[in-house]
């Protein structure tokens, strides 16, 4: 059964049409993703393009071959923009517009308007270069976690390569015995409906790479600490039980350090909140040197801070928190031009259990925390069994003197 070109040329145009609407439609829905208006547009300007091809032999060569390539051109010059506005980068508008100018420039030329392959040729090259070029763009963001960039990336490769392989392609396929050379080529069927599957495809994959944007946007927010870029304290807490639960079964030390800065209310009184929001930035840029990658570290709210160190000895845990106390009291000795001198108290917990409730681990590292407090600031303490029971014993202590002093005062009142 064969395709008609003229049926893939009226589906194509409501197709390209009834896409970009959709994607319009959807960033209004969202206007700030901006590149989705763009492919709306491109969508639209495609939907064009092929309607004035279809016009074909009705009308003159500068409407139906020039003015249509221009136009096609254009609209891969809104895909390629839109490309590099969803990864923040600014348009160009000598690369959006290039293509269309290259080509009406040469239509002019007798030479060039009267070869067919020198054409086809060019028109292949100008398809190609946008398309391979918007992947490149796509590729060059590949650092965001979008796992919907990869087919994109794929589509668009493969649409050029095909593109470029137009002119030997139309060489070696036989023609259809219509006797209209555009037409009748079986090259252009194949062409045709794989154009019309790509823009089906990548509209799709492009609406779902801008949806999976906003949802990843959506978690970061819920997650992410918005001064230091950390981990707030849902995800540490929610992270660090997924990370001692997978060690369950095969249980090595870890270590829980709780990091609180030390005067950080006076600071902020004394300098202002915006220098203290620095200290706070100070802090996690010299914490997270010294902490590894496969390490949790996050901001568990105001000026505490929360590490969880797997695999890591006493010994070790111990080193890397004078290092983080030592640089961040170098860092922050002038903070701004402001002599903020500030420091930070560190208190740590060792575990060697195969069961471990993070809970308890920061329960215990406060303990060693409320120790450095205790001895003076700017220090690490480790805690021990010893210093968990002379707090309670303290904690005691206080409380039976307020309840003395309670039944005091109610007897002296009676």
């Amino acid at each position: 059964m064969n395709l008609d070109v003229n049926t893939l040329f009226l589906v194509t145009i409501y197709v390209e049409a009834i896409l970009g609407l959709l994607l319009l439609f959807v960033w209004a829905q969202n206007t700030a993703i901006h590149a989705v208006a763009w492919w709306g547009f491109a969508h639209l300007l495609r939907a064009a393009s092929v309607a004035l091809f279809g016009l074909y032999g009705a009308v003159s060569d500068l409407i139906s071959i020039d003015l249509a390539n221009a136009l096609l051109f254009t609209a891969f010059g809104l895909t390629y923009t839109g490309a590099r506005i969803f990864d923040h980068r600014g348009p160009r508008l000598i690369l959006l517009f290039g293509g269309a100018i290259v080509w009406l420039a040469l239509s002019c030329l007798p030479g060039f308007a009267g070869s067919f392959s020198a054409r086809v040729l060019l028109s292949s090259g100008i398809v190609t270069a946008y398309t391979w070029a918007t992947a490149y763009e796509f590729w060059r963001g590949r650092a965001e976690p979008l796992i919907s960039r990869w087919p994109v990336i794929f589509l668009l490769f493969a649409h050029g390569a095909l593109y470029l392989l137009r002119t030997p392609l139309a060489a070696m396929l036989p023609w259809l015995p219509t006797g209209n050379q555009v037409f009748a080529s079986v090259w252009l069927t194949v062409l045709s409906f794989e154009a019309l599957l790509f823009t089906i495809a990548i509209a799709f994959i492009l609406l779902a790479m801008a949806k999976e944007r906003t949802e990843h946007g959506h978690k970061t927010a819920a997650l992410i600490d918005p001064l230091t870029g950390l981990a707030n304290r849902r995800a540490f807490l929610q992270d660090g039980e997924a990370q001692l639960s997978r060690q369950a079964n095969n249980p090595r030390p870890t270590a829980v350090m709780l990091l609180d800065l030390d005067h950080f209310k006076s600071i902020n009184d004394r300098f202002g909140h915006a220098v203290g929001d620095r200290v706070l930035e100070t802090f996690a840029d010299v914490a997270s040197g010294s902490i590894r990658r496969m390490d949790l570290f996050g901001r568990l709210g105001g000026e505490e801070f929360a590490a969880l160190l797997i695999n890591t000895t006493r010994e070790r845990a111990q080193v890397v928190a004078e290092e983080i106390r030592s640089s961040f009291a170098a860092a922050a000795r002038e903070v701004d031009g402001r002599p903020v001198e500030s420091t930070v108290s560190i208190g740590i917990v060792v575990s060697h259990d195969a069961v471990l409730d993070l809970s308890v681990l920061l329960a215990q590292a406060d303990h060693a925390l409320y120790r450095a407090k205790d001895n003076g600031r700017n220090r690490v303490e480790v805690a021990s069994i010893e210093a968990i029971l002379e707090r309670a014993r303290r904690s005691a202590g206080e409380r039976a003197g307020a309840v003395s002093l309670t039944q005091a005062v109610a007897k002296t009142a009676a």
